[in-house]
């Protein structure tokens, strides 16, 4: 009896349920913002009322039959082997059904794959534990990690209630920002393992593996923020690496490009000075916190048997040049930095990781000797590449 209420209330919320998705709980799909979102929830809807009125139909001729033809009034069972007729019926019955659900599907389908014509392209990169965009039409490129708070609030023993931080694990420190009424072409590919890139709002997911690309497209028509999350298990911080989109307004989205024209222009001002140990320092406590903590740990005792602790390690404490030489490059499980943080946060995290945490070795790495490590070592994938051709 306890079962039936159970399934009677899970039948019941699944109605309820069925008409609009804008509920704080639902168990329907997302309408979306795009016009490719809208209609994969209409053919969903109408698969769904396909099959409810085909369930309806079949188990009422079945309970039917049972309850009006059962032994206790007389009825006997009738022996026959074979229908030739009803075994046509269904058979081309059905046929028919699943025809006329695959046209509207294989339209929608071949929607989804076509980029053509499109307006801009955005290359996105996915790393451990964060998302790489590339805007290929006018040189804006960044990383895009959990936000500060969210990243504060989930450490273990911070005391932080994670229902007072704002769209806690859905916040990011660098959105991806794009203009309505655009065809936006992407391209997904990976730096380490495969991701997923996901915002329920666009209607799809694409997957980003490691030396393939796969693309997509959106076209938004409303301004507005929506969020999205990595939905391929790739590692240990799978649950930490968010999407945001801001769709903008052509005219604002133009300020916002101008915008990050002038800030690129002034980080490549600020590799080239120099800058003193204090400030490296100072920089890269928020550096570390967002890249390295979360293996690490925020106090850098690392995991035992896991992570390495940073705290009196050998490699810390040793030559400068062979610890930058590690974090650019990567070993094992250790992400290559060399592409992943700009010149200034590359030096200010190895500074801070060298003079905090336990350790003191007094030296310090400015910005623009990282940008020349980075310039060699991408000359050096380049000539990689082409020997590989």
């Amino acid at each position: 009896m306890k079962k039936t209420k159970q399934l009677f209330a899970c039948l019941t919320l699944m109605t309820l349920c069925l008409g609009t998705a804008r509920a704080d709980y639902t168990l329907n799909l997302m309408e979306g913002v795009t016009e490719i979102s809208n209609e994969i929830y209409d053919l969903h809807m109408l698969i769904l009322w396909i099959c409810v009125f085909i369930g309806v139909l079949v188990f009422g001729t079945m309970f039917y039959s049972i309850y009006y033809h059962r032994k206790s009034k007389g009825h006997k069972a009738e022996q026959f082997h074979e229908n030739t007729t009803v075994e046509i019926i269904w058979t081309i019955i059905p046929t028919l059904i699943l025809v006329a659900m695959a046209i509207p599907a294989t339209n929608t389908l071949l929607k989804l794959d076509d980029v053509s014509d499109s307006d801009m392209s955005i290359k996105v990169t996915g790393w451990q534990w964060k998302w790489e965009y590339e805007y290929l039409d006018n040189d804006i490129h960044f990383f895009s990690s959990l936000d500060e708070a969210s990243n504060e609030a989930r450490q273990v023993g911070s005391g932080i209630d994670p229902r007072s931080v704002p769209h806690y694990l859905l916040n990011v420190d660098k959105p991806l920002v794009v203009p309505i009424k655009k065809k936006i072409r992407f391209l997904f590919t990976a730096a380490d393992v495969i991701h997923s890139w996901w915002v329920p709002d666009l209607g799809w997911k694409k997957d980003t593996i490691p030396g393939f690309i796969n693309e997509s497209w959106t076209y938004i028509e409303k301004a507005g923020t929506y969020r999205g999350q990595c939905t391929e298990l790739c590692g240990k911080d799978h649950a930490f690496m968010p999407i945001v989109v801001i769709a903008m307004e052509q005219a604002d989205y133009d300020l916002w490009v101008k915008k990050q024209q002038k800030l690129a222009q002034a980080e490549a001002n600020s590799a080239t000075k120099e800058w003193t140990q204090a400030d490296l320092i100072a920089k890269g406590t928020t550096v570390y916190a967002n890249n390295c903590a979360s293996c690490h740990m925020a106090d850098g005792t690392g995991i035992a048997g896991t992570f390495p602790a940073i705290k009196d390690s050998p490699v810390v404490l040793g030559g400068l040049d062979a610890q930058v030489e590690l974090m650019l490059n990567g070993k094992g499980m250790m992400p290559a930095f060399g592409n992943m943080l700009s010149a200034v946060d590359f030096a200010a995290v190895t500074t801070f990781i060298r003079n905090d945490l336990g350790n003191s070795v007094g030296d310090l790495i400015q910005p623009s000797k990282i940008s020349s490590l980075q310039t060699a070592l991408n000359n050096s994938v380049e000539d990689d590449d082409d020997d590989e051709e």
